[in-house]
C-alpha cells in the first residue's frame, strides 16, 4: 500500500512535510519525501496512531470487568478517536478481584488488543482518593504487591502508588526491581516524600495536579518537583475541565513535549450520552460531559474520570494552548510509548507497525489505521 500525502507529522520531532509511506504487512517500509508531480492520495494530515498509558474505559465498556467483550466495547470507541495503543487502566478493587481481571486483560494482551495493564490503585491516600473508594485502599504490603505483580506478569506495565503510605519506599523498589513502573499519585505526600519515590525508582506522574497537593510558595507539594526533575514523565489530563488552560500551559511549557504525556482517563461514559455510570464499585453522573462521583446525598461529588478521547486532548492544546502540532502530537504519540518501553509505535519510521490518523484541517479524526488496515467508522468523528 502507498500512502502519498501533503502534511505528514511524523512523531519524532520532525517538522510537518508532504511524504510518501510505503505500508507492507501491516509495517512501514519506507518512508521519504512525497515524490514530484504525485498526487496526494489522503486528504488531511497524517500523524502516527495515538497511544493512551492511562484510560480506563469507554463507549459503554470498560477494563475493570472478566469479560473481554465489555473490554472490547472501550477499546473501539477509542480506536475510533484514533488511538491505536492502550495501557488498559484498573480502579482499586480487592486483590482477588484485581487478579481476575488482571487475568483477563492479559488475554487480550497476547492477541495484541492491549498493549500493556496500568493499575491505578489500589496503594493510593484515602486523603486523595478521588474516585477510589476508601474502604478498598490499602498500604503496599509485601503479599499483596508480589500478588500483583505475578498475576500481571510482563503485561503489568504501571502501578500507581502514594509514596508516604507505610512500606510504600520499599514497595516502589520492589515493584521498579521487576521492571514494572511506578507513578506517583492519589497522593497527600510533601516534597521530600515524594523526592524518595523518585530517588527509588518512580519515573510517572499520574495525572499531575489532580489528586495531589496543591502548590504553595512554602509548602510545595508534589507538583513542582514532578514537573521539574528529568527522571519524570507527567500525565496531563487536557479537557479543560480537570486543569484550567492555564495551568496546562504551564505544565507543557515546563516539562515540554518529551516529558508530557498526553492521557484521557476515560471512564464507561467517554463517547456516550449524558447519565449515570458504574465506576467501578461506585457510581458517577455524567453532565455536560463532565463526571463526578454520586454521593450519598445524590449529588455530584469529586471528579470522576473523564469522557475525554485524545484527538479532542490534541486538538485542545492545540486551539487553547498555542502548542505546535507537532509538539501535540509528540505528547500523544512518540513520548507515553517511549517512556512504557512500547516498541515499534508512537512515529511513522520504518519498522514500526502501520498505525496512522488522518485529521481534518479542525484536527477531527477522519481515518484511523492500525497494523495496516483501515478501521471501521460509521461516521467522521466530530470535534
Amino acid at each position: 500500500m502507498i500512502i502519498d500525502a501533503d502534511r505528514v507529522v511524523r512523531g519524532d520531532g520532525s517538522p510537518v512535510a508532504p511524504a510518501r509511506l510505503t505500508v507492507t504487512d501491516g509495517m512501514i517500509t519506507d518512508i521519504g519525501p512525497l515524490p514530484s508531480g504525485s498526487d496526494v492520495t489522503v486528504q488531511g494530515i497524517v500523524v502516527p496512531g495515538f497511544v493512551d498509558t492511562h484510560v480506563h474505559a469507554g463507549g459503554g465498556g470498560d477494563f475493570a470487568t472478566t469479560d473481554p467483550e465489555m473490554a472490547r466495547r472501550a477499546l473501539a470507541l477509542h480506536r475510533r478517536h484514533g488511538t491505536t495503543s492502550v495501557l488498559a487502566s484498573l480502579v482499586t478493587d480487592e486483590i482477588d478481584v484485581l487478579v481476575d481481571q488482571l487475568t483477563m486483560l492479559r488475554g487480550l494482551c497476547r492477541t495484541g488488543e492491549v498493549a500493556g495493564i496500568h493499575l491505578e490503585g489500589p496503594f493510593l491516600s484515602e486523603a486523595r482518593c478521588g474516585a477510589h473508594p476508601p474502604a478498598l485502599l490499602r498500604a503496599p504490603d509485601p503479599a499483596s504487591v508480589e500478588r500483583l505483580l505475578v498475576a500481571g506478569g510482563d503485561d503489568l506495565a504501571m502501578i500507581t502508588m502514594a509514596p508516604e503510605l507505610p512500606g510504600a519506599i520499599e514497595a516502589i523498589r520492589t515493584i521498579v526491581a521487576a521492571g514494572v513502573r511506578v507513578a506517583v499519585g492519589h497522593t497527600a505526600a510533601d516534597v521530600s516524600v515524594v523526592r524518595q519515590a523518585l530517588d527509588a525508582g518512580a519515573t510517572v506522574a499520574t495525572h499531575l495536579f489532580n489528586a495531589m497537593n496543591p502548590i504553595h510558595h512554602r509548602e510545595p507539594g508534589p507538583v513542582p518537583l514532578l514537573l521539574t526533575d528529568d527522571r519524570v514523565a507527567v500525565e496531563l489530563v487536557c479537557d479543560g475541565f480537570h486543569v484550567a488552560p492555564e495551568v496546562l500551559g504551564m505544565a507543557v511549557a515546563a516539562a515540554g513535549a518529551d516529558r508530557t504525556i498526553l492521557i484521557t482517563d476515560a471512564m464507561a461514559a467517554a463517547g456516550m450520552p449524558d447519565g449515570r455510570y458504574p465506576l467501578g464499585t461506585l457510581e458517577a453522573v455524567v453532565v455536560d460531559g463532565q463526571v463526578r462521583l454520586v454521593t450519598e446525598d445524590g449529588t455530584p461529588g469529586s471528579i470522576a474520570g473523564s469522557t475525554l478521547t485524545l484527538d479532542r486532548a490534541v486538538r485542545l492544546v492545540v486551539e487553547r494552548l498555542g502548542v505546535d502540532l507537532v509538539d501535540a502530537v509528540t505528547m500523544a504519540t512518540a513520548t507515553p510509548a517511549r517512556v512504557h518501553g512500547l516498541t515499534g509505535v508512537g512515529r511513522l519510521a520504518v519498522g514500526h507497525r502501520a498505525d496512522l490518523v488522518v485529521l481534518t484541517d479542525d484536527l477531527a479524526v477522519d481515518a484511523v489505521m492500525r497494523g495496516g488496515e483501515w478501521q471501521p467508522t460509521s461516521e467522521r468523528i466530530q470535534p
